[in-house]
Parts: structure tokens; C-alpha cells; sequence
């Protein structure tokens, strides 16, 4: 009787004993959920600064841009083959100088100077645009005209050739209004064009009688 009393006892202990092991024993952890940062460079990237390699002083910069007008405004812009060789090239001058004058924009004198660069190519364009239209008008009255103006295989005649010239005299007042600084190359290319047209239509325009018309 003392034996299964004491059997007994010691089947308890070692229930009790299984249960305060497996009580004691620490819980299984879940695995935490990957967690994905957002990249810093968005927010780097909203803030960048200007950046450069090659780095020029102000006074390079300002010796660029007036070489660049000079060599710009002294060209004849009246010869079409000669803007065809160059303009290319001036437009890939101007892209270098865009880039490096951003340093020294906020400057008076350079940004002075750049605004000016600026019209001037503006301009450019505008009296090209013009003059080749002037230019293409004059060839069909040429043409019109037949082999050497004896009307021998003539080809057919601009019918609203008034409407033509009419819209690239305005055009020729437009921008000398806007453009009063740059009246030797408005003059030099419209100007010339004009002339060169009312030879072979007649028209008038405001400044005809400087041509003798």
C-alpha cells in the first residue's frame, strides 16, 4: 500500500512537472512581414541643383555671347546658301551657350546680353521665313513670264499674287515695329525681298519709294 501510494505521488510529479515545461517553454514567433522602403532619390532628384563639367567664369561666358551676336548679326542674311551652311551650326552654339550662361543668368549685364542673342536668332528666323517666301514668289513670275520673258513655254500665273505680296509687306511692318533694333537685317533681307518683287509685280508697300518706286 505504500508502494502504489508512493508510485502514485511520483506519476504526479512528473505530470506536474511535463506541464510546467510545456508551459514554460516559449511561444513559436511569427515569421514579420517583409517591409519594402521607398528609394530616397525621388525625393533628392525634386530639389536637384544645376550641375556642370566644364565650368566657365563670367567673363568667358559674356566674351561667347557677344562673339556669337557678332558673328551672327554680320552675316549677310539675304544669301539663303550661306544661312543654309551656317544657321545649323549657329543653333548648335546657341544650345552651349543656353547651358553654360545658366549660372550667370540672374546677372543684368548677362542676362541683358542672352535676351539679346535671343531676339537676335529670333529675328533671323522670322525674315528667312519671309524671304523665301518672297524669293519663291519672284521665281513663279519668272517662270510665268516664259524662256527669258518671251512667254515661250511660259508656266501658269500666281492668281492671288496681290494677296501674297499684301501679307508680306504687313509682315515686313510687323516686325520692324517689334524689332527696331535689328532694322539693317530686317531691311537687308525683306526689305531687298520686297524690291526685288515689286521688279516683276507691281504692288505698293510703306517703304517703296526708298527703291525708287
Amino acid at each position: 500500500m505504500a508502494m502504489s501510494v508512493g508510485r502514485r505521488g511520483l506519476v504526479h510529479l512528473r505530470a506536474s512537472a511535463s506541464r510546467l515545461a510545456v508551459a514554460s517553454s516559449p511561444a513559436p514567433r511569427l515569421a514579420a512581414a517583409p517591409s519594402f522602403r521607398q528609394p530616397a532619390l525621388a525625393v533628392a532628384a525634386a530639389a536637384r541643383p544645376y550641375v556642370t563639367v566644364v565650368k566657365y567664369q563670367r567673363d568667358d561666358v559674356l566674351e561667347k555671347l557677344n562673339d556669337f551676336r557678332a558673328e551672327v548679326f554680320s552675316t549677310n542674311w539675304a544669301d539663303y546658301l550661306n544661312l543654309v551652311y551656317n544657321v545649323p551650326f549657329w543653333e548648335s552654339e546657341l544650345d552651349k551657350l543656353t547651358s553654360i550662361v545658366q549660372p550667370y543668368l540672374h546677372e543684368p549685364e548677362v542676362g541683358a546680353k542672352f535676351g539679346e542673342v535671343q531676339e537676335l536668332m529670333d529675328v533671323l528666323y522670322q525674315c528667312e521665313d519671309v524671304r523665301d517666301h518672297l524669293n519663291e514668289l519672284a521665281e513663279l513670275c519668272t517662270r510665268a513670264s516664259g524662256f527669258m520673258g518671251t512667254g515661250y513655254a511660259a508656266e501658269e500665273k500666281v492668281d492671288n499674287m496681290d494677296a501674297h505680296a499684301a501679307l508680306c509687306a504687313e509682315a515686313y511692318d510687323a516686325i520692324l515695329v517689334k524689332h527696331p533694333k535689328f532694322k539693317p537685317k530686317i531691311e537687308q533681307t525683306i526689305g531687298h525681298g520686297l524690291a526685288v518683287l515689286r521688279q516683276k509685280h507691281k504692288f505698293k508697300w510703306g517703304t517703296m519709294h526708298r527703291y525708287f518706286f
